[in-house]
């Protein structure tokens, strides 16, 4: 009989992948309403920038798809640049507060096997929450890295992630859902994953 501490072939056997985890082949990340003005009120708005640039650069280097969306841009101004300069087209223009009323985002997910959305920006009890909410009746898993998202008042910002997540959406975050994607360190982009895992925030 074989001995079970051993490495023998006889116990080389790998467990089905949680289907907990969003592979990114299967993944979209949606920027919401990252604008400057809309920025510029929030308190954590340089760690959400900071975080939502590093999923943005995962998400290039592993293949993740990318939408974003813009709040009546003709009155909150456009995305920040930094961000908008990662996006890899035009952010879509919504006047509804859920990301949901941008239809042209989600018609295309199901015939590329995208079936959760990793949702980030802001604000946290506004835009998120409902986005988060009609997706999750959209039947996609949704998660939502916490440092990634914020609101101007640490109670709304709280009160909405604990909504979410008794909806059903996972918290995570933003270092969390990059290794989540890359899954192995034998990836050809993990050099970039850990770079970027190392990354520090810069001070105001």
């Amino acid at each position: 009989m074989s001995n079970p501490t051993d490495n023998s072939s006889d116990w080389d056997v790998r467990l089905t992948r949680s289907p907990e985890l969003f592979a990114a082949d299967a993944t979209l990340l949606l920027v919401v309403d990252l604008q400057e003005r809309l920025l510029s009120v929030q308190p954590r708005a340089r760690q959400i920038a900071f975080n939502t640039r590093r999923l943005l650069d995962a998400a290039a280097a592993l293949g993740v798809r990318i939408a974003a969306t813009e709040q009546s841009p003709n009155k909150l101004g456009g995305t920040s640049a930094e961000l908008r300069e990662r996006l890899p087209a035009a952010p879509h223009v919504k006047a509804a507060f859920s990301a949901s009323a941008c239809g042209d985002i989600f018609g295309a997910l199901p015939d590329a096997g995208i079936d959760r959305v990793v949702v980030c920006g802001i604000e946290s009890h506004v835009c998120i929450q409902q986005t988060v909410l009609d997706l999750l009746s959209g039947a996609y898993r949704v998660a939502v890295p916490v440092d990634a998202v914020g609101s101007r008042f640490d109670v709304d910002h709280e009160t909405a992630l604990q909504r979410m997540e008794s909806a059903g959406a996972v918290l995570t975050t933003t270092e969390s859902m990059m290794f989540e994607w890359c899954e192995t360190a034998e990836a050809p982009a993990f050099k970039q994953i850990s770079a970027l895992a190392k990354e520090k925030e810069s001070a105001p």
